[in-house]
């Protein structure tokens, strides 16, 4: 959290008062609360009355995809192959427990979604279409302006996870036409346990959390200092959005050239223009990300695998696959993100430390492999 962010949190946690009291403490919690659901909205292209505050944005994934499928009564879900756990998992639980009939849309060798088979999968029995504004692994940037097109044909209300987005990509709901749209304020430098789920006016969402009705599809005492030091990150990521990004964008192609001239084997993955700004994902054929991720660690360099790791046995990431990556090259992968801080100095320290690692973590690779024949 940024200085202004953090002041600003501390301060509301010292108000006394729930929002949804009548006397003059709760009020004054309300009054700061509104205003910052009123700066969420803005940084999104939204009107506050459809911003719902959550605890996260698995929480706001969650919420859009049972909320609208339960409030449509249709089978089927369709989401893009590649999609973050928590869109998988939640389309999985009404599928195992409710009777969903969940689709995978294939997507293609940079990640981007197959329109020509969204086409053919829909259908008047579709609750619903989720898909990632940009993805968080490869961040390549889906075409939501077309997949909205398509699914309005059959009326068919369109999610949208701008988690990993939010911040690096200018937002405009209202711009969009989607039914809903998830964020998450830990990703633009507010508190972690504060996300939001934006609803469209038009839309009906059946709410996870039944209760107090606090909210428009969430029941529950506000958090009114999550949701300042969240207006205050929206305020700040809003502003001057567009030059960050051509900063970062200066900055990301720097990394990936410096990494393509250092280690001439690494594969870059994704779309290599429509891409988020500070994203940069190779794969490093013969060597093992988790390897890579460790001996960067040590050298001062926080970097992402992508994988997950499931009753301590690592697995390929899951949207390398459904873009066509074979297993074995899929096991070498490293995502680097930049950030409003990042600087030259740190993109050039962390190129020169690459290739020695690389040289390791192809040897435990190689190492790796002869143990498992």
């Amino acid at each position: 959290m940024s200085a202004e962010v953090l002041a600003a949190y501390v301060a509301a946690l010292s108000v006394v008062g729930n929002p949804s009291s009548i006397h003059s403490q709760g009020q004054n919690a309300k009054r700061m609360l509104e205003e910052a659901r009123e700066q969420v909205a803005a940084s999104l292209g939204a009107d506050s009355v459809e911003v719902t505050f959550t605890s996260g944005g698995t929480e706001a994934i969650n919420l859009a995809i049972k909320g609208l499928w339960w409030a449509r009564s249709k089978p089927r879900i369709l989401i893009a192959a590649g999609e973050h756990h928590a869109t998988i998992d939640a389309a999985a639980w009404l599928a195992a427990s409710e009777g969903a009939i969940v689709e995978e849309v294939p997507i293609d060798a940079v990640g981007r979604i197959d329109l020509a088979a969204l086409e053919r999968t829909l259908g008047p029995d579709v609750a619903l279409v989720s898909v990632l504004l940009a993805n968080n692994e490869v961040g390549t940037i889906q075409p939501i302006e077309e997949i909205v097109a398509l699914a309005s044909r059959f009326d068919v209300p369109v999610h949208v996870d701008a988690v990993a987005a939010y911040g690096y990509l200018p937002i405009d709901f209202h711009a969009l036409r989607v039914a809903a749209l998830s964020v998450s304020a830990h990703k633009i430098a507010g508190p972690v346990g504060v996300g939001a789920l934006v609803i469209a006016r038009t839309a009906t969402v059946v709410p996870l959390i039944h209760g107090g009705n606090q909210q428009r599809a969430r029941s529950g005492t506000q958090d009114a200092a999550g949701a300042v030091a969240f207006g205050v990150a929206a305020s700040l990521a809003g502003a001057g959005i567009e030059s960050r990004q051509t900063r970062l964008r200066a900055l990301r192609d720097r990394l990936i050239a410096g990494i393509q001239a250092a280690v001439p084997s690494a594969v870059l993955r994704g779309d290599r223009i429509d891409r988020l700004a500070g994203n940069a994902h190779f794969t490093f054929p013969g060597c093992e990300g988790d390897s890579l991720l460790f001996l960067l660690d040590v050298a001062g360099f926080s970097v992402s695998t992508g994988s997950a790791c499931q009753a301590g046995v690592p697995e390929s990431s899951h949207v390398l696959l459904a873009m066509g990556v074979s297993e074995e090259d899929a096991r070498g992968a490293l995502r680097m993100t930049l950030g409003p801080d990042t600087t030259e100095a740190e993109v050039d320290a962390f190129v020169a430390a690459l290739p020695a690692a690389v040289e390791r973590a192809c040897n435990a690779g190689l190492a790796d492999r002869a143990v498992r024949a």
